[in-house]
C-alpha cells in the first residue's frame, strides 16, 4: 500500500489523571516507530501500552514516527483514540 507520512509534530490527549498525553513528529524513511513511554505503571503495563500504541500507529497506515507517551492510567480505549487524534493531526 501506499506510505502515510506526517507532515507536522502533533499531540492529543492531556497528562490528567485517568488521560494520556500523545505527542507525534515526523522521523526519516526507515527510521520505523520509535515509543518513549512514561508512566507511573511502567513496570506492570509498559510493554502492553507500548504494544498498544504501535498497533494503532500501524493500522493507520506510518511507518516512520517519533512517539512520546506520557501516560497517566489510562484505559486502552482512551489510548487508542489519543494516538488516532495526534496522527491525524500530524498528517493534516
Amino acid at each position: 500500500g501506499s506510505m502515510v507520512k506526517l507532515n507536522k509534530p502533533a499531540q492529543a490527549g492531556t497528562v490528567e489523571s485517568s488521560d494520556i498525553l500523545i505527542s507525534v513528529s515526523p522521523a526519516e524513511a526507515g527510521a520505523g516507530i520509535m515509543i518513549e513511554l512514561t508512566s507511573p505503571t511502567l513496570q506492570q503495563y509498559g510493554e502492553q501500552i507500548r504494544a498498544l500504541i504501535l498497533k494503532t500507529v500501524q493500522e493507520m497506515g506510518i511507518q516512520d514516527a517519533c512517539i512520546y507517551a506520557n501516560e497517566k492510567g489510562a484505559l486502552d480505549c482512551t489510548i487508542e483514540a489519543r494516538v488516532k487524534t495526534a496522527i491525524a493531526r500530524a498528517m493534516a
